[in-house]
């Protein structure tokens, strides 16, 4: 495809299935269901015997991984689906067919994990070091992680049977809640209010009127606050259902499960989250010099994306997707190949829609099944970054598209790392190729709210997470009680330089991090920190580090985060590693300073 020709606006899954009544699809739910029955009686008691045989062993993760591929396809599907409309009928009893049908599957399969937890440690040690057995190494070590807290196959089954009524039919209801929230508002430019979606008002936030962005804030904010019962339950029940398993589990802390997941440790994400507080003055000087560019006498939070004004300018989705390729292809041929892979093939669904999932993501899918990417692309320049965020997602996932099934996704600190780099070569792209001053100016206040949005912000995000948490282990919480939370977090980052305006306090209810994966929000911080450090070493080694970097993301999650950062350079263990990140962004913000004061002189 040229890269200026009209990309497919809209994703293809006929590749998935033909449609979501399609008989492949019922066969295939079928067909794991029977197989899951025959995984059961070939393997179940055999596993954890003495002396465990590594032939026998290899052969039960290889029909493990191909059983458990096969129940997930429905699935993803599924999810892909409803994310595109999730008002269709048919979409939202398919979804809910298939998560049935995938818990009850993992109800019958459930035992094989739990019997190797319960090999021997000199057996399994030995079992490690079997070749058969090298290719899931790293997912059996990590396996054993969660050998303290795990509990016995009847206690595990009822667990997961409890979820499905439980902790996902609040998840659920949330998807739903908010796929058919609606509102009505006078859009510029438009003769008379309308009904619209989330995504238009929120991008409304990037409009060069003040009174439109805070007034289409304040209307998307109150639409939840009307719907206080329903979020404030899904809340305060998926909170309490954590809290509860922690203490069923005997986890020592509520983030210790994020942290056997991401292999991070405790000490190391507190030190990060630390250091990350200590710099919130960066935040704030940005924000002054914002105000500045803005000539405001005071700044709200609805200005923190106000366009600048001079430029003007606009990317239509065939622009975006010329820019990022482009500068995908400065770095690696690769990288644009693999990029360009999704225009061509149909698998970005490009723009917002009644009953459209809100905001973007790129799904991974499975080795072997070419990822998706959802975006809302309104044309202003963060779009372009989303674009460039979400394919460098993507570009991860068909780089590691040769791992097996339990090592194709990267660690969670990792989940970012290509994401955020592809947002800097993008702005190192523009910023090469722009001349006119007003516009490096609107680059870097762009990359700088970024930087700002993807550290400070997520660090916020995860301090009331822990907050709401830990409060809601001790009493029923309140919309007013999480409005109180999200306020004083807030309040720590913007200082006496932002005024938060009122229906902020609504905030928390539309993060669906909170509902869908609990303390997510801190490995942005570390993702981002990690790129300024690799964006770092690219500009240090040139081309040298280019091979590297590949290598990094082909491996997927084939191994501990320190081994896989090794051949970088990377040492987290480094007491001043993420200070170096805050470095990065001060000299970002000279470099926006000088800019700046060159304008006003």
């Amino acid at each position: 495809m040229n890269a200026c020709a009209t990309p497919p606006s809209v994703w293809d899954l006929t590749s998935l299935y033909p449609g979501p009544e399609a008989p492949a699809l019922t066969a295939d739910l079928a067909l794991a269901a029977a197989k899951a029955l025959t995984f059961r009686n070939d393997y179940r008691g055999r596993i954890a015997g003495p002396g465990p045989a590594a032939g026998l062993l290899a052969a039960g993760l290889q029909s493990y991984e191909a059983l458990q591929r096969l129940g997930l396809k429905p699935y993803l599907y599924a999810q892909l689906l409803f994310a595109a409309d999730g008002e269709s009928d048919v979409h939202k009893a398919l979804l809910a067919r298939v998560r049935e049908a995938w818990s009850d599957l993992s109800e019958e399969i459930l035992f094989f994990e739990l019997e190797i937890l319960r090999i021997d440690p000199d057996d399994f040690a030995v079992l490690l070091a079997d070749p058969l057995l090298l290719p899931y190494g790293h997912y059996l070590r990590r396996l054993t992680a969660h050998a303290p807290y795990t509990l016995s196959e009847e206690v595990e089954q009822a667990l997961q049977r409890k979820d499905l009524s439980g902790r996902e039919a609040f998840v659920q209801l949330y998807e739903e809640l908010e796929a058919s929230l609606r509102y009505d508002f006078h859009f510029p430019g438009e003769s008379a209010p309308r009904e619209g979606t989330g995504e238009e008002l929120l991008a409304l936030l990037y409009h060069g009127d003040g009174t439109v962005r805070e007034r289409a804030f304040a209307v998307f904010l109150r639409r939840h606050g009307d719907n206080a019962l329903v979020l404030g339950s899904c809340f305060n029940n998926i909170l309490l259902d954590h809290g509860k398993e922690v203490e069923l589990r005997r986890y020592p802390d509520l983030m210790t499960p994020t942290h056997l997941e991401s292999e991070t440790e405790p000490e190391m994400v507190e030190h990060m989250m630390a250091v990350t507080e200590a710099n919130y003055g960066l935040a704030r000087e940005f924000f002054a010099l914002k105000k500045r560019l803005l000539g405001l006498e005071r700044m709200k939070n609805t200005d923190l994306y106000a366009p600048l004004g001079g430029s003007g300018r606009s990317f239509s989705y065939p622009e975006a997707k010329e820019l990022v390729l482009a500068a995908f292809g400065e770095f690696s041929p690769v990288l644009a190949e693999e990029g360009a892979a999704f225009f061509e093939d149909g698998r970005i669904d490009a723009f917002p829609r009644p009953g459209k999932s809100g905001g973007a993501f790129c799904m991974g899918m499975l080795p072997g099944l070419a990822p998706r990417i959802l975006l809302n692309h309104t044309g202003n320049l963060r779009d372009v970054s989303t674009l460039a965020h979400e394919l460098g997602h993507g570009v991860h996932f068909a780089l590691s598209r040769g791992q097996n099934l339990f090592h194709y996704q990267a660690p969670l600190p990792f989940a970012e790392t290509a994401s955020v780099f592809g947002e800097m070569l993008l702005t190192r792209h523009l910023l090469a190729r722009e001349s006119d001053p007003q516009f490096r100016i609107e680059l870097l206040c762009a990359k700088l709210e970024d930087i700002i949005a993807t550290t400070f912000r997520q660090n916020v995000l995860t301090r009331f997470e822990i907050a709401a948490h830990r409060l809601r282990g001790e009493s029923l919480l309140s919309a007013d009680d999480y409005g109180r939370l999200w306020w004083e977090e807030n309040g720590r980052l913007f200082g006496d330089e932002v005024e938060m305006i009122e229906p902020y306090r609504w905030g928390w209810s539309y993060i669906s991090h909170f509902i869908h994966a609990r303390f997510y929000c801190y490995s942005y911080v570390f993702g981002e920190l990690l790129v300024l450090a690799l964006y770092q070493k690219y500009l240090e080694e040139g081309e040298a580090f280019v091979p590297r970097y590949l290598e990094l993301l082909s491996r997927g999650g084939s191994a501990p985060p320190a081994e896989l950062l090794a051949p970088l350079g990377i040492d987290l263990a480094d007491p001043g590693f993420w200070q170096k990140g805050y470095d990065f962004v001060r000299g970002l913000l000279e470099e926006l300073r000088v800019l700046v004061e060159g304008r006003e002189s």
